[in-house]
């Protein structure tokens, strides 16, 4: 499958007709219609569902969508080894590719990157948020140099750099809450509450365990990937949000408040990067400033 074919199966996924595609590509119709037709004979798969004459929409099948979030993979990792190849002299410019959660502990990649930005304006940094899962798989795919997880990496595939702080769990609510009157906040203060926990945590994670019960004993009225997502509902009143610290602003004219869980409930943090990792020249330069700036704090 050749890399020319993957762009063109994109392009019509994108514009969702082959006609659309074609002159975007400034090729001829039956020219794309006749390479889309080869690959799905190469895969032995029905990728697209041709619409009638009249419409001439088209749409992925199960193994179309499979196909373009692959391709989609591929073309990135592709554009990357081209950049770090053409940019591999001594000239050090490029992109830092980082994964990772909703923490404040970004700030201390972010005065990283603050502090090489002086010596390197050439370095750019492409951020990806999501779960430890989307993380860790981004990492292993190559699509990602550097990543941060919570709790302890598998040191067996990662290398690890630990950071100086943990993220404290707590609970989000309004300021005028009943539960907004206490300095901490216990697992049966929660037990009868409208509570919004993150997808992640809601399967089983270190919250579960800490409250002691199963998810089908809690009040859960809202799962959330995005915290800030989560707070617009708690701000409206739907309920209380279990959540990290030091992530949305409490503060000033905020309406909402952070109460820490007790027994206290932290989580370390972790840099982590692919086992006999080759990094581009920007990517080296990124850890070894952020090495530095780990020693000097430890110092401090």
């Amino acid at each position: 499958m050749e890399l020319r074919v993957l762009q063109y199966f994109l392009a019509v996924a994108r514009e969702q007709s082959i006609v659309r595609a074609a002159k975007s590509l400034n090729l001829s119709q039956p020219t794309l219609s006749t390479q889309i037709k080869h690959m799905e004979e190469e895969l032995g798969k029905q990728l697209l569902v041709r619409g009638s004459k009249g419409t001439r929409k088209v749409t992925l099948t199960d193994e179309g969508m499979i196909l373009r979030k692959r391709a989609e993979e591929i073309l990135d990792l592709v554009k990357k080894a081209e950049s770090e190849i053409a940019l591999s002299d001594n000239v050090i410019i490029g992109d830092v590719y980082i994964g990772a959660g909703e923490t404040d502990g970004v700030r201390l990649l972010a005065r990283t990157a603050a502090r090489l930005r002086e010596d390197y304006p050439g370095i750019h940094y492409r951020i990806s948020s999501g779960n430890a899962s989307f993380v860790t798989e981004r990492l292993d795919k190559g699509l990602i140099d550097f990543g941060i997880v919570f709790g302890t990496p598998d040191l067996k595939k990662y290398e690890a750099l630990k950071l100086p702080i943990n993220d404290v769990w707590g609970v989000l609510m309004t300021k005028d809450a009943p539960l907004a009157q206490k300095k901490y906040i216990t697992p049966e203060d929660l037990s009868d509450k409208p509570l919004l926990i993150s997808q992640e945590q809601s399967d089983g994670g270190e919250v579960m365990q800490w409250m002691h019960c199963g998810r089908s004993s809690l009040n859960i009225v809202a799962s959330y990937n995005l915290l800030f997502n989560a707070s617009l509902l708690v701000e409206e009143g739907l309920g209380y949000a279990v959540c990290f610290d030091r992530i949305i602003n409490t503060s000033g004219n905020s309406r909402l408040c952070f109460r820490p869980l007790s027994p206290r409930l932290e989580v370390p943090m972790n840099v982590i990067w692919k086992k006999y990792q080759v990094f581009s020249k920007p990517a080296e330069k990124f850890l070894q400033t952020l090495r530095e700036s780990l020693a000097e704090q430890i110092c401090i």
